[in-house]
C-alpha cells in the first residue's frame, strides 16, 4: 500500500512538473512572438531613420558639388579658392557636417573648410573619393582603430559621401563631405530600446548606447566582450544574457537586419525580462493549480478511506446493535404486555374516578338541594294554597255573576303558576348533570336563578340580601348549569356561615376588572380560619356528620372555574366576614380573540 501511494505521488509530480513547463513553454514562445512582433516595427523604425539622415547629407554633398563656385576647381590660396571655401563652411554649419572639401581629379584639395585637408587622406574618404572619380555618388564609413580589435568608444567614427563634379561629361573633380557617428547618435540619447548598427567586421558603428561601442560581434552572433553567458533560441528567437551592464536588458531579444544602402546591419536588443517572469508567473500558477487539484484530490481520497473505515466500523456496530435489538426487542415485548395491562387497568381506574367525582359532585348538589328543600316546600306550597283560594272566589264570583272579579283571581292564578314552573324548572336544571363546552352564558340569568332558589332559605335565616342587577346581561364564557352551581355553593356557604350571626348580610356584585367579569359574593360571618387549605377536597369548616359538612363545594367550585379558564380565590375581610371573586373571560373578548 505505501510502495503503491509512492508511485502515484511520483506519478502525480512528474505530472505537474510536465504541465508546469508545458505552460511555461508556451507561453514563453507566446510572449517572444508578441515581443518579436515589437521589436521588428522599432527596427525597422530605427533604420529608416538613418537611412532618412544619411540619405539628407548625401543630397546636400550632390547639390553642393553643383555649384557654381566649385566648377572652375579654383587654385588653392586663390580668392576663387577662399570663395568655394566659404560656401563649404555655409553649407557645413548649416547641415552640422564635421567638413568638407573640394578635390581635382589627382586628389590635391582646391577648397574646403577648416581642418577639411586632415581627412583628406582617410581611408573612408579615399574609398568614396575613388568611386566619385567613375562619375557615380562615393560612400564609405570608416573608425580609427583595427578592425576586429577592442577600440576606444571615443575614437572618431564617420560617414564619407563624394559626390563627382562635372565639367560638361567630363569628371574634373569631387566634392567630399564628412559625418560624425556622434552627431546621429546625439538625437537617439534616452530611447528606451538599445539600437546599433554594425559593419561587415562586426564593429559596432553607431548606437545610442555608449556601452555597445566597445563590442565586437564574435562568430556566435553575441557582442564581447560584455556578453558573459552567451545566447539561447527557442522557437527561432535569439535571447542575448547580458550582465554588468546597468543600461541593457539582462536577458534581451535580439533582432538584425541589414541595410545595404548604407553597408550596415541594423541590430536592436528588447528587454526580454517581462516575458521570462510572465512565463515563470505562468509555471507557478499552474503549478499552484495541480497542487491545489492534488491537494483536492488527496481531501476526497482521504475522506473516501475515512468513510470506507466508517462504513466498516458502523456495519460491524450494526451488527452488535442487531444483536442487541434481538435481545431487547424480546424483554421490551414482555414490559409492552405488562405495561398494556397496567395501562388497561390504570384507565379502568381512571374511569372509576372520573364516575367518582361525577357522583361527588352530583351529591354535593344534591346536598345544596336537600338544605333547600324546606324552603322550596314552602315556596311551592304557599302558591298552591293562593291558587286555591282564588279557584274558590273565582267560582263563588261567577255564581254571583261578577265575571270581572273572577277574571282578576284567575289572572292572579296564571301567575303563581308560572312562578312555581320557574322555581321547579331551576331546581331541574341544577339538578341534572351537564358538562357542556363553554359558550356565552349571562351571568346575571344565573345569579337571579341561583337567589330565587335559595329566597326561601335567605328569608327564614333574616339575611339582608344585597344584590343590585345590572340593566343589561353580562355574557361570559362558561356553562349555564355549571356556573348556577358555582354561584350556588359560594350562596350556601355564605349562609351557613352567618347561621346565628346578628345582622347577616348576603352581597353579591358583578364588575368589570382587567378585561375579565368579576363575580364578588361577601358574608358577614366568621371568615376562612384555614385560607390556605379551603380549596381542598374534603376540607369544611362544618361540623363532622352534618349534611352540610362534605367539604367538596369549594374543590368542585374551583375546578368548574379553572376549566372556563377563569379564576376563583377567597380572602378574609377586615371587618368580619368572608369575600370570595370569580374572574371569568368577557364573551367578547374571546370572540375578538
Amino acid at each position: 500500500m505505501a510502495r503503491r501511494r509512492g508511485a502515484a505521488l511520483g506519478l502525480f509530480l512528474a505530472g505537474g512538473v510536465a504541465l508546469a513547463l508545458a505552460v511555461g513553454w508556451f507561453g514563453l514562445r507566446v510572449g517572444l512572438d508578441l515581443l518579436n512582433a515589437r521589436a521588428q516595427s522599432d527596427l525597422a523604425l530605427a533604420a529608416d531613420r538613418l537611412t532618412g539622415q544619411l540619405q539628407r547629407y548625401r543630397d546636400v554633398t550632390v547639390l553642393a558639388a553643383e555649384h557654381p563656385a566649385l566648377l572652375s576647381l579654383p587654385v588653392a590660396g586663390s580668392p576663387q579658392a577662399d570663395a568655394a571655401s566659404a560656401v563649404l563652411e555655409r553649407v557645413a554649419d548649416g547641415t552640422g557636417s564635421s567638413g568638407m572639401l573640394l578635390m581635382d581629379m589627382s586628389g590635391q584639395v582646391r577648397a574646403g573648410t577648416a581642418h577639411a585637408t586632415d581627412y583628406a587622406a582617410e581611408p573612408g574618404a579615399r574609398v568614396a573619393f575613388a568611386r566619385a572619380l567613375q562619375g557615380a555618388m562615393g560612400f564609405a564609413h570608416a573608425v580609427s582603430a583595427t578592425d576586429g580589435a577592442p577600440r576606444d568608444r571615443a575614437a572618431p567614427r564617420d560617414f564619407y559621401f563624394a559626390a563627382p563634379v562635372f565639367a560638361d561629361t567630363r569628371v574634373i573633380g569631387a566634392v567630399i563631405t564628412r559625418l560624425g557617428a556622434a552627431k546621429l547618435e546625439s538625437r537617439w540619447r534616452g530611447e528606451a530600446e538599445a539600437v546599433f548598427f554594425t559593419d561587415a567586421a562586426g564593429v559596432v558603428f553607431v548606437s545610442n548606447r555608449d556601452e555597445l561601442l566597445d563590442g565586437v560581434q564574435g562568430s556566435e552572433g553575441a557582442l564581447r566582450p560584455f556578453l558573459a553567458h552567451g545566447t539561447w533560441h527557442m522557437g527561432g528567437h535569439e535571447v542575448w544574457t547580458i550582465s554588468d551592464q546597468p543600461y541593457l536588458p539582462v536577458q534581451a531579444l535580439h533582432l538584425k537586419r541589414d541595410l545595404p544602402v548604407v553597408g550596415l546591419a541594423a541590430e536592436i536588443l528588447i528587454d526580454a525580462g517581462p516575458v521570462l517572469r510572465t512565463a515563470a508567473l505562468q509555471m507557478a500558477m499552474a503549478a499552484a493549480l495541480w497542487l491545489s487539484f492534488g491537494a483536492v484530490l488527496f481531501a476526497l481520497a482521504q475522506r473516501r478511506r475515512a468513510m470506507a473505515a466508517r462504513l466498516q466500523a458502523e456495519t460491524r456496530a450494526n451488527r452488535l446493535l442487531e444483536r442487541r435489538v434481538e435481545n431487547r426487542t424480546r424483554d421490551l415485548s414482555l414490559a409492552v404486555e405488562r405495561l398494556r395491562r397496567e395501562v388497561q387497568e390504570r384507565t379502568e381506574a381512571q374511569a372509576a374516578l372520573t364516575r367518582a367525582q361525577d357522583d361527588l359532585v352530583q351529591a354535593g348538589k344534591m346536598a345544596a338541594l336537600g338544605q333547600m328543600s324546606a324552603g322550596l316546600a314552602h315556596e311551592l306550597n304557599q302558591p298552591l294554597m293562593a291558587i286555591g283560594s282564588y279557584a274558590e272566589n273565582a267560582r263563588t264570583y261567577l255564581d254571583r255573576n261578577d265575571p270581572a272579579t273572577a277574571q282578576g283571581n284567575l289572572a292572579r292564578i296564571t301567575d303563581l303558576a308560572r312562578r312555581m314552573g320557574r322555581i321547579i324548572r331551576n331546581l331541574r336544571a341544577f339538578s341534572r348533570q351537564s358538562a357542556e363546552p363553554a359558550s356565552p352564558v349571562d351571568l346575571v340569568a344565573v345569579v337571579e336563578a341561583v337567589l330565587e332558589l335559595a329566597s326561601s332559605r335567605i328569608a327564614q335565616s333574616g339575611v339582608a340580601l344585597d344584590w343590585a342587577a345590572p340593566d343589561a346581561p353580562v355574557l361570559v364564557m362558561g356553562g349555564e348549569v355549571r356556573l348556577q352551581q358555582v354561584v350556588m355553593n359560594l350562596c350556601a356557604n355564605a349562609l351557613d356561615a352567618m347561621e346565628g350571626r346578628a345582622d347577616p348580610r348576603l352581597t353579591i356584585r358583578l364588575a368589570e376588572k382587567a378585561g375579565h367579569l368579576r363575580l364578588t359574593v361577601r358574608d358577614t360571618g366568621p371568615g376562612i380560619p384555614d385560607a390556605a387549605r379551603m380549596f381542598d377536597p374534603f376540607f369544611s369548616t362544618k361540623e363532622v356528620g352534618r349534611a352540610e359538612g362534605m367539604g367538596l363545594g369549594l374543590s368542585i367550585s374551583y375546578s368548574i372555574v379553572t376549566s372556563f379558564g377563569g379564576s376563583i380565590a377567597g380572602a378574609n375581610l377586615p371587618g368580619g366576614g368572608a369575600e370570595f371573586t370569580v374572574d371569568l373571560i368577557a364573551a367578547a373578548q374571546a370572540v375578538a380573540a
